[in-house]
């Protein structure tokens, strides 16, 4: 019975040492892969939101750590950097709209320095499908209207959902989830005005603060 637990015993722990070995094969072969499509999906994603044609850096090796309440949060937010050659042009901005429906909406928004919205899209959200859902660009084009729309200071009244005499259509049965995110676009335009006389205090992706 002894040599026979043994044997068991020797058995699994082979068992477990090939396939833990074997598990770390696969994940060195396809490290490289993965790590490869992960960034051909950013790439693709920064595109949306900051038009290709304005820029011609490597913006997403131009990553920055942001910090300001006015981002929906005190949580460290990425921001990417456009330049075209050598200046900055805009930026795609990690930020976050605290007051959904059902949660905070992370998003990303591209924009100028001088308050004008080149694209956003939604990173993250927890909306009710069918209805705050609509702010997904694979659902709907609502969020698309922020395109090339500026924001004229904090005071901005456009800024706002058509009920509340803004330019920006709320959805039926739905005004929380839209006016969280036209809040949010809005706030982020408008720090991201605030920022070039900031740029090289900026803190790159990676390091400490």
């Amino acid at each position: 019975m002894l040599d026979t637990m043994r044997r068991h015993a020797v058995t699994l722990a082979l068992f477990a040492a090939l396939t833990t070995g074997l598990s770390a094969v696969i994940n060195r072969i396809t490290a490289p892969t993965i790590s490869e499509q992960s960034a051909k999906q950013q790439k693709a994603l920064l595109d949306q939101v900051v038009p290709p044609n304005l820029y011609d850096n490597d913006m997403q090796t131009e990553c920055y750590i942001v910090t300001d309440t006015a981002l929906g949060s005190a949580a460290p937010h990425r921001l990417y950097l456009a330049r075209n050659k050598g200046v900055a042009v805009a930026a795609a901005l990690e930020t976050t709209a605290p007051d959904g429906y059902s949660g905070a909406i992370q998003l990303l928004v591209g924009a100028d320095f001088h308050g004008t919205v080149l694209g956003s899209r939604v990173l993250e959200h927890h909306e009710t499908p069918g209805l705050g859902d609509k702010i997904e660009v694979r659902i709907s084009d609502w969020i698309e209207r922020f395109i090339n729309q500026v924001v004229k200071g904090p005071d901005d009244v456009r800024w706002a959902v058509s009920k509340e005499g803004g330019m920006f259509d709320q959805f039926t049965g739905a005004t929380i989830t839209p006016r969280a995110v036209v809040n949010a676009v809005k706030r982020s335009a408008l720090y991201l005005q605030t920022l070039p006389p900031r740029l090289d205090t900026l803190t790159p992706c990676g390091e400490s603060s």
